[in-house]
């Protein structure tokens, strides 16, 4: 390997500190003269190489943060498998199976992480490691309250507190990920932050599943699974106060000295005078422009997201996966899998129940192969390889949907839900993993919280449009839904074709860089940037 400090050059510097200047040329002049870019080297020093090493300790620090995940995972399937149990509709005064009831649960989380979307920011006064540890109790204390309800407006407020502390943990959770992670193997540590999202999910399946049958008939049979939902975010509580912070907040807020222990205790096997920490904390420092990330006055201020044109383009990017991430018909499959699988010819409620939970079990190893194949294919490929494949589910989807509705036949049957586990399997694979790493990859260091802002308001409000809109659309137009989402699916694969950068391997201070370049998408694909590294 090339010694850093040897192939260290002047006119490299010049252009990490101006990344105004033209990279393409300066790359090219590298090229030719034999030049090595000192920045981007780091890239390929200080990774690990591989999973068994003595990084252990930042491993064990991100099986703690992976947790935060399961929070979501738990509550989305929570509720999905209790809407079917009479228990629960009859506990409550609600009509069994009824997607309209569904719905009112489901979005008032939504309106949560809305509310809560303002508050995210605290994140950069408090630091990413004490809003994890805070929410995780605050979020405990609002899966108590829907535990001890006793009426429906109970739960109703118990699951709005769980959703805002919930959102405040799951953005700084993602973002600390990126933050802390070394950059060549970022998107496998931050990807699989996303494998715990349906691990929650199918405990929620199965305890419900578990106590459906064996407290048949009793409130137990979903207070228990109430309960449980206690279980992950304190975990977190109990041990997240003992995590590092994460380095680039720590620059940020001026304790560089801190940052550097972090990087030498975590990245760099405890040596602390190897020279390649004061060049990260060199080009964290100039990341941030001389600003600091903890001023308060400034924290809802969101102009700087529309200061200049590669703003304004990371800005486009935060909202667009946002979209996908929402209005590529993975909510209707979420929200009203039951509701599919009895109009799919699946009758009975445990059954039901069940599927729901092998369903799940079916997301989780998806998104383990999904979160491997990052840093291995790259950001746009696996974007655009989902994007396609999703509109070829729904179409035999809605195929099969409506043969189902012709003839009733089990074979018809079958299909639907072998296409609704495809559809799930390569959406939680391809799209759901990517939710903590692209967000924060394509955001500046400066204004991440206010990203998250946007990405934790437009998330939502997609989310609300499905929720209220696709159980109506069932009913009226049935499988036709399925097709216009179809059509979406293909217009989300133009969007990424067109727009969506390469982050695959480049450190957060690298991707500046290619935000300033006339074209980001075309230049973060560039051979000539990719023989420099």
């Amino acid at each position: 390997m090339i010694d850093k400090m040897e192939t260290a050059d002047p006119k490299t510097s010049e252009t990490i500190k101006n990344p105004n200047l033209d990279w393409k040329n300066h790359t090219e002049q590298d090229i030719e003269t034999g030049t090595t870019v000192d920045t981007l080297l780091v890239t390929e020093l200080v990774e690990p190489t591989s999973f068994i090493s003595s990084k252990w300790k930042l491993y064990l620090v991100y099986c703690i943060v992976y947790l935060c995940a399961t929070m979501q995972g738990y509550d989305a399937c929570l509720m999905s498998s209790l809407y079917t149990m009479d228990e629960y509709s009859t506990y409550y005064k609600l009509e069994a199976n009824s997607a309209a009831n569904a719905s009112i649960v489901f979005a008032i989380y939504s309106i949560g992480q809305i509310c809560a979307s303002p508050f995210i920011p605290i994140m950069d006064w408090l630091g990413r490691r004490k809003v994890i540890w805070l929410g995780c109790g605050l979020v405990c204390i609002g899966a108590l309250v829907t535990a001890v309800s006793r009426d429906f407006h109970t739960l109703i407020g118990g699951r709005w507190l769980l959703s805002f502390f919930t959102t405040l943990v799951c953005s700084a959770a993602p973002a600390y990920c990126v933050e802390m992670a070394p950059s060549k193997i970022r998107g496998r540590m931050t990807g699989f932050y996303m494998t715990l999202f349906p691990l929650g999910a199918f405990t929620a399946a199965f305890v419900s599943y578990g106590t459906g049958k064996g407290f048949s008939g009793q409130s137990n049979a979903f207070k228990i699974p109430l309960w449980v939902q206690l279980v992950f975010p304190g975990i977190v509580f109990l041990t997240g106060w003992y995590i590092p912070e994460s380095p680039r907040w720590l620059v940020g807020v001026g304790r560089e000295d801190e940052a550097k222990a972090i990087l030498s205790n975590y990245h760099f096997a405890s040596n602390t005078e190897d020279p390649r920490i004061d060049d990260e904390i060199l080009d964290m420092k100039n990341s941030f422009g001389g600003k600091r990330l903890s001023d308060p006055l400034t924290m809802l201020d969101m102009r700087p997201l529309f200061s200049s044109r590669s703003q304004i383009y990371r800005f486009g990017l935060v909202v667009a996966i946002a979209m996908i991430g929402q209005c590529s018909g993975n909510n209707v499959m979420a929200f009203f899998l039951p509701t599919m699988l009895y109009e799919s010819g699946i009758k009975s409620a445990s059954g039901r129940v069940l599927l729901n939970g092998v369903f799940y079990v079916v997301l989780w190893v998806a998104s383990i192969i999904g979160s491997l194949l990052h840093d291995l294919t790259g950001r746009r490929k696996v974007f655009l390889f989902t994007t396609a494949s999703l509109s070829i589910a729904m179409v035999g989807l809605a195929i099969c949907s409506s043969r189902y509705e012709a003839t009733h036949s089990k074979g018809s049957s079958s299909a639907s839900l072998f296409f609704i586990y495809a559809f799930g399997a390569l959406f939680t694979g391809g799209i759901n993993t990517m939710f903590p790493i692209y967000p924060a990859e394509v955001s500046s260091n400066i204004l991440r919280s206010k990203s998250t802002i946007v990405f934790n308001v437009m998330a939502p409000l997609f989310q609300l449009a499905n929720q209220f809109g696709a159980p109506k659309a069932l009913e009226k137009i049935s499988y036709w839904f399925y097709v216009f989402f179809a059509f979406f699916d293909l217009f989300e694969f133009a969007i990424v074709y067109f727009f969506f950068v390469e982050t695959k391997g480049r450190t957060l201070e690298e991707l500046d860089i290619i935000f300033d370049s006339k074209n980001p998408r075309k230049a973060s694909t560039d051979k000539n940037f990719e023989k420099l590294r």
